[in-house]
């Protein structure tokens, strides 16, 4: 089995905890990426973390991926709305991406309702919270054959 799955998140996760909670959960992203590392481990996934508030580092992660994931799991955050930089990044991996978002994005403001980077990914979560992320690695194991 393909296993090694790198999960990415972009701008202002770092500053998770400082979000507001009853849109993003209130976890930091330390704790967010502990409970995700458990719903990896549950599927037989060996995960690594990346987050980034530079756009262009974030692109510079997809284009090494390839070389050590088997499958992504992507909350660009903000940039999921309008980054064709991080879009055309993702369609270079090469690799099944699953778009995850804490909060239900298509019934937040007008802008979140876009997402440039969907269509490129096998599928996208919203609105569950830290239950996204597994559901995500639902999808990737699926994907990637049991």
């Amino acid at each position: 089995m393909k296993n090694r799955v790198q999960i990415l998140h972009g701008v202002n996760f770092d500053v998770l905890d400082r979000r507001d909670p009853e849109i993003y959960g209130g976890l930091s992203l330390t704790e967010l990426q502990m409970q995700i590392k458990r719903f990896a481990q549950e599927f037989g996934f060996e995960p690594t973390f990346d987050q980034t508030n530079y756009e262009g580092a974030f692109c510079e992660t997809l284009h090494k991926a390839a070389d050590t994931a088997d499958g992504l799991v992507l909350n660009p955050g903000a940039w999921t709305h309008y980054s064709y930089a991080i879009r055309d990044a993702i369609e270079l991996t090469g690799l099944p991406a699953v778009e995850v978002h804490l909060s239900e994005v298509d019934n937040r403001e007008d802008w979140r309702k876009q997402s440039v980077i969907r269509d490129v990914c096998i599928g996208h979560v919203q609105g569950k919270g830290v239950d996204g992320y597994r559901d995500a690695l639902e999808m990737l194991r699926k994907e990637l054959g049991e």
